[in-house]
């Protein structure tokens, strides 16, 4: 007999929307010990709360985080809202002694992040940051050839997260549909918001990043705030460049920006080693290209796999052979890993001192970039 498992959401917006949906699939398709429950959605718009509440089954709602926090019948509180308000909320979370689920990035900065960390492991809570990329099959199964050696020693990684959204000089900055713009709700541009994504990925799968070298541009210097209704400074990177080396010795390059005219969503990334290379696009993510050198030369080149046997990371839990599956699944395989770990007294991947190894990269790229040298990244 499954056990109940009572679920607070802080956050209604798009991240809410995914971690909401994953709660609803996952006992349908995987055997968890636990039946998640909706238990209640805390949004600051009370009429939006209570429409949220209504659409995704949730029992109940409110607009106080803290009435998530401290109410003693909630297991599992969800941190869904803008980076600014993740640590308060964490901590608050850690010390009530409540499994955590926060969205990334961990934090606005190191110092907040550090505190985090802090809190949950002097409170033994389970948590887990939502680095969701990890677990799309093609992304996983990457790591696994990766780890059984398949590409040897590794020379290179390099990956984008290209978007164009924010090229307009008319989007405005702050408030709830736009506070990514807003450096004191997010904490950084892109380099938080869609290099935190890469970055994480590429440590999981090829070690440590030890030193950055990075550079950033805001293209449009001023931005109608849409809380003061001024046309106040944008504090935030619209792009960011950095070349990096990992603990391995291989060279890493990423870039980012929001400015790529016909991009929505494009997040890349490559492997080259000595035997083999990997390759991998959001765009088509239930497809990892791979190039064997091994093949006979007549023969060699780019093969394209598809994703979708059943030996493949998660793939027996969907559909048959040749059946693809998209972005919402890698919320679900988040929250069956999470919930059968946390049956078995095991921790799940990424946790948040795993973020604040990011969190560390970040900030590296931020301050290489201002001050125009070579930084050399923190260990956790």
């Amino acid at each position: 007999m499954t056990k109940k498992l009572n679920i607070g959401l802080i956050g209604y917006g798009f991240m809410g929307r995914t971690h909401s949906n994953a709660y609803h699939k996952v006992k349908h398709f995987f055997d968890i010990p636990y039946d998640p429950v909706l238990q209640v959605v805390c949004g600051l718009v009370e009429e939006e709360a209570k429409a949220f509440a209504e659409k995704w089954e949730y029992k109940s709602y409110v607009t106080d985080w803290h009435k998530v926090v401290e109410d003693e019948n909630i297991d599992v509180v969800e941190i869904c809202v803008p980076n600014n308000l993740h640590a308060e909320i964490a901590i608050a979370a850690a010390r009530a002694g409540k499994t955590i689920c926060c969205e990334k990035p961990l934090a606005l900065n190191v110092p907040q992040a550090e505190e985090m960390v802090k809190a949950v492991e002097e409170a033994g809570v389970p948590n887990l940051v939502s680095f969701n990329y990890r677990r799309v099959p093609a992304v996983t199964l990457a790591k696994q050839l990766i780890d059984e050696g398949r590409l040897g020693k590794i020379f290179h990684y390099r990956a984008n997260f290209l978007q164009d959204w924010t090229i307009s000089a008319n989007v405005p900055q702050g408030g709830m549909a736009t506070w990514r713009l807003d450096i004191k709700a997010a904490g950084s541009g892109v380099t938080g918001d869609l290099l935190a994504h890469c970055i994480d990925t590429a440590m999981w799968q090829n070690g440590p990043i030890t030193d950055v070298c990075a550079m950033t541009e805001t293209f449009i210097k001023e931005r109608m705030h849409t809380e003061t209704g001024k046309v106040e400074p944008v504090g935030i990177d619209d792009a960011c460049t950095f070349f990096c080396h990992f603990d391995n010795g291989s060279l890493g390059n990423f870039e980012s920006t929001r400015y790529a005219r016909g991009h929505k969503a494009l997040y890349t990334f490559e492997i080259n080693g000595e035997k083999a290379s990997i390759a991998w696009d959001l765009h088509d993510l239930h497809r990892l290209s791979y190039f064997d050198h091994s093949d006979d030369s007549i023969v060699r080149g780019w093969r394209s796999i598809h994703v979708t046997d059943s030996d493949m990371p998660y793939m027996d839990k969907w559909w048959v052979p040749g059946l693809q599956i998209g972005y919402e699944h890698a919320f679900v395989h988040q929250v069956a890993d999470f919930l059968q770990n946390l049956a078995e007294g095991k921790p799940t991947s990424p946790d948040f001192r795993e973020a604040l190894a990011t969190q560390y990269v970040c900030d590296a790229v931020l301050t290489s970039a201002k001050n125009k040298k070579w930084e050399t990244v923190k260990k956790p």
